[in-house]
């Protein structure tokens, strides 16, 4: 069983809109990835910030080897400047890390130091918000304090759905306007965390999670376990695949499957499929629709 306290996450986080093993350990993976959020912050310094632009309210880590004066953090103004010893004010809005790193290497190297070692990384984004759509617990836009990745902004919205699909969609705003999109496997994600799949999350993504369609048909008669059978849309459902499902034939059985399916215009018709014929590879499986029902008759010898 797993439990967890959600503590005080509202210092950093602000969320608004409002197989069964495999669940489980999905459902213990969230409670303590949300955990470890509340516990030890939003920021997560070894993700970096990539291509992100700095904005008003930033926080910047700068450091410089050989002037230690400049090894200091700096909120970037609401103007989009910070300002720096030896150097005054410096205009930062727009730019990546690389870039005001650059910059503040050629400022030092034409007036103070002959070469000048300089990094700079964004320790807090706090210009913009992300969205999380979709198939997870508390979708909604996220305001966030420090460094996040993908599986991080997934806890932070209350972890996957039960109806989540197979895939992540995170959707990025590029310069020239247009978006890219990059695609997830969630299979990858949870399973290895790396940073090919667990790309860091930067202001103004949109994280889409699609819910998988549920298609639903019956399976009744001379079967181990006969009921109402659920796969997702993108299964492959088919005579042999329903039966597999429902436990196979029971020593009554009849080869005989009858499958009732009702069309759009209500009415219903009947598909025979002989099972040992398609089992032996003679007939072709016959695939199943929503609503489908099976019904396996008690042979006659």
């Amino acid at each position: 069983m797993c439990a967890h306290n959600g503590g005080d996450a509202e210092g950093r986080v602000r969320a608004s809109g409002g197989t069964e093993p495999l669940r489980v350990v999905f459902s213990c993976f969230w409670a303590a990835a949300l955990a470890v959020l509340t516990l030890g912050g939003v920021a997560v310094a070894q993700t970096g910030s990539g291509g992100y632009r700095i904005g008003p309210q930033d926080l910047l880590e700068i450091r410089v080897f050989e002037v230690p004066e400049l090894n200091i953090d700096r909120r970037v103004s609401d103007e989009g400047t910070i300002n720096l010893p030896l150097i005054g004010d410096v205009p930062v809005r727009g730019l990546t890390d690389t870039e005001l790193a650059e910059r503040l290497k050629v400022l030092l190297e034409t007036k103070y130091v002959r070469r000048a070692s300089v990094t700079v990384q964004v320790r807090e984004f706090r210009s913009r918000p992300i969205a999380v759509m979709g198939a997870v617990r508390q979708p909604g836009n996220l305001a966030f304090s420090g460094s996040l990745t993908l599986l991080e902004a997934l806890a932070l919205a209350g972890g996957l759905a039960e109806n989540h699909g197979d895939v992540v969609y995170v959707l990025r705003r590029a310069e020239n306007g247009l978006s890219d999109q990059l695609t997830v496997s969630v299979t990858d994600l949870l399973a290895r965390g790396d940073p090919d799949v667990n790309v860091p999350i930067v202001a103004n993504d949109v994280i889409n999670v699609p819910p998988v369609v549920q298609v639903t048909v019956f399976c009744l008669g001379e079967v181990k376990n006969p009921g109402a059978l659920a796969f997702k849309d993108s299964d492959r459902i088919t005579v042999l695949t329903a039966i597999a499902r429902a436990g196979g034939l029971t020593e009554r059985a009849s080869s005989k499957v009858h499958i009732k399916r009702r069309g759009a215009d209500g009415r219903e018709t009947e598909i025979v499929a002989n099972y040992k014929r398609i089992v032996a590879g003679k007939d072709r499986d016959v695939a199943l629709q929503e609503g489908d029902i099976l019904i396996v008759k008690e042979s006659v010898l």
